[in-house]
């Protein structure tokens, strides 16, 4: 998957250039760095990442795994990711995001787990946004 995140290299200022089109989906996140666990929450999620904002980001490529632990579902996802890019008070890399935290990109085990992951982001994105909503924010992504 290429980066082609908004602010990325060739992106035009204030034209959207994701991959994926992105919904505004609050969800709780648990993840493992050394020897300490983690909570924190997800900003927004796509079929192809998230963005998890936390005041202590990982390292970028970092390559980790988490669960994000959605309402609906008894037992949380766990998930491959990578560090894509991250916003800390030292260097924002995403200036036109103002929160801190870090871009991640979901690392699939296979074809089958990235299918039902994706279906699964569609479905949330249309309950979180409503079925119109959802077709224009993939209408406009096309």
């Amino acid at each position: 998957m290429t980066d082609q995140t908004a602010g990325g290299k060739g992106a035009t200022p204030g034209r959207e250039t994701r991959e994926h089109p992105r919904a505004p989906i609050e969800l709780k996140v648990e993840y493992k760095k050394l020897n300490t666990f983690f909570s924190d929450y997800t900003k927004n999620i796509s079929k192809g990442g998230t963005f998890i904002k936390t005041e202590k980001p990982l390292k970028v490529g970092t390559e980790f795994v988490f669960k994000l632990f959605v309402p609906a579902q008894d037992e949380p996802f766990t998930l491959r990711g990578q560090v894509a890019w991250t916003n800390t008070e030292a260097e924002a890399q995403r200036p036109e995001i103002p929160d801190r935290g870090m871009g991640i990109r979901f690392l699939y085990t296979d074809d089958g787990q990235k299918r039902a992951f994706e279906a699964f982001v569609e479905d949330m994105m249309k309950d979180a946004l409503g079925d119109v909503v959802y077709r224009k924010l993939i209408d406009r992504a096309k």
